[in-house]
């Protein structure tokens, strides 16, 4: 018997095509991986990385919950071992959280997950470990989404380890400035509008002295006056001497300079009040005050007490401060205070001056201490990955205000930078009479802005 076997269909062929295409592209992106990941991480990621944790999501969620003690029995104990044993039966499957579809995200993914009745959302933040092992990715942090679902976000690597601050899109705000980069990929921005008052921790070379230049470079060309304060006889603020309005280099300067800001600041009320408005945003352009940004470096320095003689120095500071971070950001003046160390051991003060803080950034820090008191009241979650930060990892700190907690690291800006750029924009720095007026010693820049140019 003879049997002739019929030419394939168009379809087949077509099909058979499709396939070979299939697994060529997709032995050309394997074999080209580790050059495509060097070279151009981000496609790397879409092409192989996202879809490959897509698939070890699916395939290990199941496992994973019940690993973790996430999943829950369908039926109580003694029931189950009652039908195995009069039935014969498997076991029934035992309920795992919900989760939505796994979204693309710059070099990682996320996704939802409804909460079983029961759970609550540190049982996830407990299993986020587990979770970055089994995926095979950098980290995994999980947040609150709503009540009852939480966010589950993976990084594929660390972005941090090499940033690569984003382009720039537009002109930059008023007192808006790029420092960094989030763990996210996108910017790291410092806007004064948004959150007024900073309060900046970290030991020594943590990376705390990048991000003021940084943030000084980001400043500089902007219309705002910046004023320092530096109880180290000015180590670390007279690189920005030119563009400085005002700087002062020992307690008493300080105190002296603290309350001619607190005369500012009244003068600019009674400037508002008079054109019935709530800040000086609210005011005409000519009427507007120039916006002052007053950077304090170490903050210790100001409230340490090695005599009796000091205390007054010592508590007036402390009532400025206060003052200052109270009534400012209505009306154009913002805080910056910096430190190696932040505790309640230096005094009442820095309580009060902290709860006015609202922004707070905490480098690698050398007594866990320090962190409680920067982040502790503010997002409690956050300590861990504050504590969690290696000295090989200067500039990398930990974000936190009321709108959550991020890991970023500042753009490394030199001190040779700094001094250069503060020399190019050294003819806006503003003259502010209130300063030179009542000048206690402390450097004032007389050098007045010439609007009209």
């Amino acid at each position: 018997m003879i049997v002739l076997a019929s030419a394939p269909s168009a379809g087949e062929t077509w099909l058979s095509w499709v396939l070979m295409v299939a697994a060529a592209l997709a032995s050309g992106l394997l074999l080209a991986g580790p050059a495509l990941r060097r070279r151009y991480p981000a496609a790397w990621w879409m092409c192989i990385g996202y879809p490959a944790a897509c698939i070890r999501v699916a395939r290990t969620w199941r496992p994973l919950m019940a690993g973790c003690g996430l999943a829950v029995s369908r039926k109580a104990a003694l029931t189950v071992v009652s039908g195995l044993v009069g039935n014969g039966a498997p076991p029934p499957q035992p309920r795992v959280p919900r989760r939505g579809a796994v979204r693309l995200a710059p070099g990682g993914f996320w996704f939802l997950v409804r909460l079983l009745p029961g759970q609550v959302p540190e049982d996830f933040v407990n299993a986020a470990p587990a979770m970055a092992h089994d995926w095979e990715v950098h980290a995994v942090r999980v947040t609150t989404w709503k009540p009852g679902v939480v966010r589950i976000a993976a990084m594929a690597a660390d972005p941090l380890k090499d940033p690569r601050i984003p382009k720039q899109r537009g002109a930059e705000r008023l007192l808006r400035v790029v420092v960094g980069v989030l763990e996210t990929g996108t910017q790291w921005v410092f806007d004064l509008r948004h959150i007024p008052h900073w309060l900046i921790v970290g030991a020594t070379r943590s990376g705390k002295s990048t991000l003021i230049n940084a943030l000084v470079a980001g400043l500089a060309p902007q219309p705002v006056a910046l004023v320092g304060i530096d109880c180290k006889g000015g180590m670390e603020l007279s690189l920005y001497g030119p563009r400085l309005s005002a700087l002062a280099t020992n307690r008493a300067q300080a105190v002296k300079l603290l309350a001619a800001l607190v005369d500012e600041t009244q003068d600019r009320m009674e400037l508002c009040r008079a054109d019935r408005v709530r800040n000086i945003w609210g005011l005409a352009d000519d009427k507007r005050p120039v916006p002052i940004v007053v950077i304090v470096d170490e903050i210790a320095e100001l409230f340490l007490i090695a005599g009796r003689s000091e205390k007054d120095e010592a508590q007036a500071a402390a009532t400025a401060l206060v003052r200052l971070a109270q009534l400012g950001a209505a009306l154009g003046v913002y805080l910056v205070v910096a430190g190696q160390r932040v505790g309640s051991d230096l005094g009442p003060g820095v309580t009060a001056l902290r709860a006015q803080l609202g922004g707070r950034v905490c480098h690698r820090v050398a007594d866990p201490g320090t962190a409680e008191m920067t982040l502790g009241d503010l997002n409690p979650d956050a300590l861990q990955a504050a504590q969690s930060i290696a000295p090989e990892d200067a500039g990398t700190a930990v974000l936190a205000s009321a709108d959550g907690w991020e890991r970023a690291r500042s753009r490394l800006v030199s001190e040779e930078e700094a001094e250069s750029i503060a020399a190019e924009y050294a003819h806006l720095t503003p003259y502010l009479p209130a300063l030179a007026d009542g000048a206690g010693g402390f450097t004032v820049h007389l050098e007045r802005l010439d609007r009209d140019e």
